[in-house]
């Protein structure tokens, strides 16, 4: 009788919470990024839904729309439908990581030799990937409806910072419901406030015609700095402070949703 000695090499990434942390993380991406492909009420929700308002608003309310420029109205609407998108894209990063938390998947995956937070990274770099996706395709739909931009290199790189930034902060905003809901209405309510916060901003009509408090809100909540931002770097015009506030607000935002999302995350998994 003879004794076999096992060669296998001692499982590492169960016993170190980092091991292959980046490679863990892009396999599960893979795997999140074909369920949006294969989920047609996502693709429909996320970037059908940003186009279908942006014919609506530009074709049936456009012309009715004084926004007291010379520009055409779907230049105006633009970085509103923007936010939208990244508000509407964001409900289903919370939605994606409710069902695998509820239906044992995180569980599952936490077991195998797999770096611990890679489960919950791949959902934040699927919702990024997913939504630049969405924020491309509403662009050239605008293009085709007559958009046009001056902006510069510089400048629409400065705009796909700050909507990544945008993006970043609201998907660490949704891993919290995604976490803690216990219903799928509960995990999906929590995105209507973000939806509906760009009705009540500058970014479908100037707040100067807003009633008074209404008016006072919606030129200091974070949309109003963060759309007139985008639409002076799309119009190659002067930033001024707008810009520096919606760059604290988005990294604000980011700050504070991470480490709410990274310390629900730890009590979810200790």
């Amino acid at each position: 009788m003879s004794t076999r000695t096992d060669t296998r090499p001692a499982p590492t990434a169960a016993a170190s919470p980092n091991g292959h942390l980046l490679g863990d993380t892009l396999v599960l991406t893979r795997r999140s990024l074909r369920h949006v492909l294969r989920s047609p009420d996502t693709i429909i929700t996320t970037a059908v839904t940003p186009v279908a308002m942006l014919l609506l608003f530009v074709y049936v309310f456009g012309a009715a729309i004084d926004t007291g420029g010379d520009g055409a109205y779907v230049d105006y609407l633009l970085p509103g439908i923007l936010l939208v998108t990244v508000a509407s894209g964001i409900a289903y990063t919370a939605f994606r990581l409710f069902t695998d938390v509820s239906g044992g998947i995180f569980e599952r995956f936490r077991s195998m030799p797999i770096a611990r937070s890679a489960v919950l990274w791949s959902h934040v770099l699927t919702s990024v990937v997913a939504n630049l996706v969405s924020l491309v395709l509403v662009v050239l739909v605008a293009l085709l409806m007559g958009f046009r931009s001056s902006a510069g290199l510089a400048a629409w790189l400065a705009v796909a910072g700050i909507l990544v930034l945008f993006t970043l902060a609201l998907t660490w905003l949704a891993v919290i419901p995604g976490m803690t809901a216990t219903s799928v209405d509960g995990v999906s309510g929590f995105s209507y406030p973000l939806i509906f916060l760009p009705f009540v901003s500058s970014a479908f009509v100037p707040t100067d015609g807003m009633p008074g408090p209404v008016r006072w809100f919606a030129e200091h909540q974070p949309v109003t700095p963060i759309v007139d931002t985008l639409r002076a770097l799309l119009a190659d015009r002067p930033v001024g402070d707008e810009g520096w506030t919606a760059v604290a607000w988005c990294l604000g935002l980011l700050v504070v949703a991470y480490a709410l999302a990274m310390r629900t995350y730890r009590r979810r998994t200790a």
